[in-house]
């Protein structure tokens, strides 16, 4: 891992992408030779020929830049691109900006660096750009944010990084090999590290200078793991399922980058809110919050103004939690993400977003705590808040339906003038203080906690790993519409294993799991893995979310180190008679076909089993047609409760899969890891009344 070297990286992080681009809606394949329908007969106008026709003399200096970049005959080839092309007079612009009076006077460097940020490797239309990012980095490894805003004219247009606006009348122009986006303003993207980025904000200085006092900034520094090698790890193969047909290409992530993200109340907010102008103010307020859920540490020495860098002091611990331990290039990082087929839905992958609001949880710098972000959709709950906006520790609900826990909202918006996108972070300005209070700790976060596996492992957003590709296409060679992912030992922090292969298949709308995807265990496998953290001391239920396979195979489950019950078998439905068997559901259809007294016969005799079935939230889109798969009484949907004990919230926790299959039972021993539950007591301990746990 490295603090500095950050040329030697960055040139690094230049070449990965240029040779193994992420990919997402429409992605080139990943196999040695490309798939022959990416061959062009070369018959119409190249993404080259666009740049350098003679008809658009207004491009002619991003031209320039890309020849001197030694790109225009990548540009000349087959491929899929989106090019954001910014005019001559947006050049000159810049150029003026940085004293300079043309292009020539501009290094190698500087061209190669221009050029790689205007260009993606994969094709995006207008229409595509839902989010507040692109799902896919530049070609030096960046996100480029997206949002929707009006030129001068008026027109509704996509603006991206706040700035550069997307041509209304030149938009998407379709090449051979790509599509054009005429942009007005040169995109420039930091190469600072993300504690430089928030020192040159004026607006947050009162953060900043908490951050140094307490030395958290020394805790923001790593960028990138030097000794990681991606083609130290060839490509692995992979049957899905029972048929030969189905076998997929898994390749190991093409980075191992660290990185963080803040949220940060502005000095403003601060003061009109708490009256708060200094870093004393800010400690005080500090010791207000956590005295009252660490009261134990009250006497120590570490918790006076004097000792600001100890681990138990009250402004070390408020800095802490307002980070996360991974990169989210925008909101749509922070809840499941955003995706659309064109014509049926639009949404949050897998959810239905009528039922809950969508969520994920995130580990912060502050030990064994998590924050929740969800996204507003369910109409009942919204409380005078905007559709779609993002708040973090939010709990209004069926318990708490009278808006006492608001939470904090996110602001998505970062075109305020200051970079807010660094090499190793971002961040998000936030409107009100963001903290573990005892409210957090007891009431809001005192639920059923469900995440799925991608978010469980810091790493996989931080990479950009969680690509979708195009979740609505399948077929045998399926790396053309996304790619999947396997992970060499020592890539996850808190993951250990031997004799196996972890992999992670990418979402397909077909899929009958959370968020789509899911990831396996193949071999004679042993692997552990850190649990994310409970906020409090008690009983809790963990509970492995699964879909059954014939395919698949037996583990024995263990909770730090000690086992958990007879081995899981997961080639076992719900009306087996390993489970429940028939008899109770025999000549019922669907769930809404239940009356209530029925229902809660139902739950209660799987209760009874330590079972579960997937929740209706969930939602499959059955081929494209829009349907919510979970209505039924789904028999291959599980949530199996792996263990019921007393967990130590100051204190790490492990799970562990030892395989238990006869041989090579199945496919290789399968065992699916879809998502995970942390139920508390108060959840699962109620049997009937109006804190009997739902069923979404």
């Amino acid at each position: 891992m490295r603090r500095n070297n950050i040329f030697k990286g960055f040139l690094g992080g230049l070449l990965i992408a240029m040779l193994t681009p992420l990919n997402t809606l429409i992605l080139t394949s990943c196999s040695d030779e490309p798939d022959s329908e990416y061959f062009y007969t070369f018959t119409g106008e190249m993404m080259s020929d666009w740049l350098t026709s003679p008809d658009r003399p207004e491009y002619s200096e991003f031209a320039e830049i890309v020849e001197r970049a030694g790109l225009m005959n990548l540009l000349a080839t087959y491929g899929h691109y989106t090019c954001f092309a910014p005019s001559n007079d947006a050049i000159d612009k810049y150029l003026r900006g940085r004293g300079l009076n043309s292009v020539s006077q501009l290094s190698d460097a500087d061209c190669d660096t221009i050029a790689r940020t205007h260009l993606v490797s994969s094709m995006y239309t207008t229409y595509e750009m839902i989010g507040h990012k692109l799902p896919t980095v530049n070609m030096l490894n960046r996100y480029l944010g997206t949002e929707p805003g009006f030129d001068n004219d008026s027109n509704a247009v996509i603006v991206l990084e706040g700035l550069a606006h997307i041509d209304f009348n030149l938009k998407d122009d379709s090449v051979e090999n790509g599509i054009m986006q005429p942009i007005d303003m040169v995109i420039e993207k930091s190469n600072s590290y993300i504690a430089d980025i928030l020192r040159d904000n004026p607006k947050i200085s009162l953060f900043y200078k908490a951050l140094v006092a307490t030395g958290v900034v020394n805790n923001v520094m790593l960028v990138e793991d030097e000794n990681y090698n991606p083609k130290d790890y060839e490509a692995y193969y992979m049957t899905s399922g029972d048929a030969e047909s189905n076998k997929r290409r898994y390749d190991a992530p093409d980075t191992k980058k660290f990185g963080y993200t803040f949220f940060i109340e502005p000095d403003s907010i601060l003061e009109a809110k708490y009256g708060i102008k200094d870093l004393k103010g800010l400690y005080d307020k500090a010791c207000e919050i956590y005295d009252e859920v660490y009261p134990q540490d009250m006497s120590a020495p570490g918790h006076s103004f004097e000792n600001l860098t100890d681990s138990v002091n009250p402004l070390h611990r408020f800095i802490q939690y307002h980070i996360l331990n991974k990169i989210a290039a925008s909101t749509d990082d922070l809840t499941p993400q955003e995706i659309s087929n064109k014509t049926n839905f639009i949404g949050a992958i897998g959810i239905d977003e009528s039922l809950v609001n969508p969520c994920d949880w995130h580990h912060t710098l502050l030990p064994h705590t998590m924050i929740k972000v969800d996204k507003i959709t369910v109409d009942k709950y919204l409380a005078g808040c905007k559709k779609g906006d993002r708040y973090i520790n939010r709990r209004i609900d069926a318990k708490y339906p009278d808006a006492k826990y608001p939470g904090q909202r996110i602001d998505p918006i970062d075109n305020d003038g200051y970079k807010h996108d660094g090499l190793n972070g971002h961040y998000f300005y936030v409107e009100d203080i963001v903290a573990f209070s005892k409210d957090v700790q007891e009431q809001i976060h005192n639920q059923r906690i469900r995440m799925d596996f991608n978010t469980v492992f810091p790493e996989f957003i931080t990479n950009g790993l969680r690509i979708l590709g195009d979740p609505f296409q399948q077929s045998s060679t399926d790396d053309k519409y996304g790619r999947n992912w396997y992970f060499p030992e020592g890539y996850l922090d808190g993951v250990k294993f031997s004799n196996c292969h972890l992999t992670w298949r990418r979402p397909i709308s077909w899929a009958d799991i959370y968020m789509w995807d899911e990831f396996n265990l193949t071999g004679n496998y042993d692997f552990t893995f850190r649990l994310p953290p409970v906020p409090f001391n008690g009983e809790w239920q963990i509970r492995l979310g699964f879909t059954q396979q014939n395919s698949r195979g037996i583990a024995q489950i263990y909770i730090d180190d000690v086992p958990q019950g007879i081995p899981l078998d997961m080639t076992k439905k719900l009306d087996d008679d390993y489970y429940i068997g028939d008899d109770f559901i025999d000549n019922i259809n669907t769930y809404d076909g239940l009356n209530a007294e029925d229902k809660a016969e139902y739950y209660k005799s799987l209760k009874n089993l330590g079972v579960y079935p997937h929740p209706r939230s969930l939602y499959c889109d059955n081929g494209g047609q829009g349907s919510r798969a979970y209505n039924i009484i789904y028999n291959i949907g599980i949530r199996k409760v792996v263990s019921q004990s007393y967990l130590d919230c100051n204190q790490d926790h492990y799970m562990r899969f030892r395989v238990a299959s006869d041989g090579k039972q199945g496919n290789n021993n399968e065992f699916a890891l879809d998502f995970l539950e942390l139920v508390p007591k108060s959840v699962y301990g109620t049997d009937d009344g109006e804190d009997m746990e739902d069923d979404l």
